[in-house]
């Protein structure tokens, strides 16, 4: 979890999110790896070495979840260099070569440009709208992007 108050609005993540909570997000993580062969990688800014996020595939047990989602979150200090995208495309083209699904999405919050922006540019077009019971007052925008639309540049 990045402690950021501008990363924190748009995961929908209290400000009181503390060590407890932290290692029970850690743990379901890598429940996901281990059980869903799914889950986030640290992002490190190669000139630096600096972690500047995570990024990666996302599969939660929940009704209302569209499928297999692919994600990205890094600290406002490096919102603008590209590695959104860039972790972004390394997501999408790792979901497709380690998943069978026939299509992938990632479930961004209607008020949030930045990420559908992202999610353009990542091929992924807007599929349905959806109000998650988790979230009754955030609606989001679910992008999907089908395998049979992937184009061999995607890739």
């Amino acid at each position: 979890m990045i402690d950021a108050p501008e990363v924190r609005r748009w995961l929908l993540t209290p400000d009181d999110f503390g060590r407890e909570q932290a290692w029970q997000q850690m743990t379901a993580w890598m429940g996901q790896w281990a059980l869903r062969n799914s889950g986030n990688w640290l992002l490190e800014e190669k000139a630096s070495g600096a972690i500047v996020g995570r990024a990666g595939t996302h599969r939660p047990e929940r009704a209302d979840w569209p499928g297999l989602e692919i994600g990205w979150t890094l600290h406002p200090a490096h919102w603008g260099k590209g590695y959104a995208t860039e972790a972004g495309a390394a997501s999408r083209d790792w979901a497709f070569a380690n998943h069978d699904d026939a299509a992938i999405y990632s479930c961004i919050r209607v008020d949030n440009p930045a990420s559908q922006r992202v999610a353009q540019r990542l091929g992924l077009t807007p599929w349905e709208e959806r109000v998650f019971a988790a979230w009754p007052d955030y609606p989001h925008m679910i992008w999907r992007l089908r395998r049979n639309e992937l184009q061999p540049d995607d890739t």
